[in-house]
């Protein structure tokens, strides 16, 4: 009997991780599906994000799919940024370590500023690279 006790609260962690699993399984698979709209997309814990076109869309995932989608033009960027623990760090020479890591977009006609969540600071990094280029060539006067 003290050995049935003594793996009842293995079995319930058990139960409780396959539950987990499956709940970022369903995030991941809802994901996917809303992904499919973007030319470039990317999901991890904290965030989605979504390039079409000049169009940025963000948001939250969840198992029902993205919430909280906000959706902004690259045209009204005035600048991108990549902060690590809430500082502006250069995207070529990146830290290796950093506990908040977000993209920060910064609008011409406002003051407000957008930042989107990362877990990955080269995941941040690639994606700032790559939003920067865009921004870059939407400036160009060869277009």
């Amino acid at each position: 009997m003290e050995h049935g006790l003594l793996w009842l609260p293995l079995l319930a962690m058990f139960f409780w991780l396959a539950w987990q699993g499956s709940k970022e399984y369903q995030k991941v698979e809802a994901y996917r599906v809303w992904a499919e709209q973007f030319e470039r997309a990317k999901y991890d814990i904290y965030s989605v994000l979504g390039q079409k076109g000049n169009s940025i869309t963000w948001g939250k995932p969840t198992p029902q799919g993205p919430i909280k989608l906000e959706t902004f033009s690259l045209i009204d960027v005035n600048e991108i940024s990549l902060l690590i623990d809430g500082k502006s760090v250069n995207i070529d020479s990146i830290p290796d370590k950093g506990r908040s890591i977000e993209l920060e977009f910064i609008f011409f006609q406002s003051a407000d500023s957008v930042r989107v969540p990362f877990t990955e600071i080269p995941l941040a990094a690639e994606w700032g690279k790559y939003l920067h280029s865009a921004l870059a060539s939407l400036r160009s006067p060869n277009q």
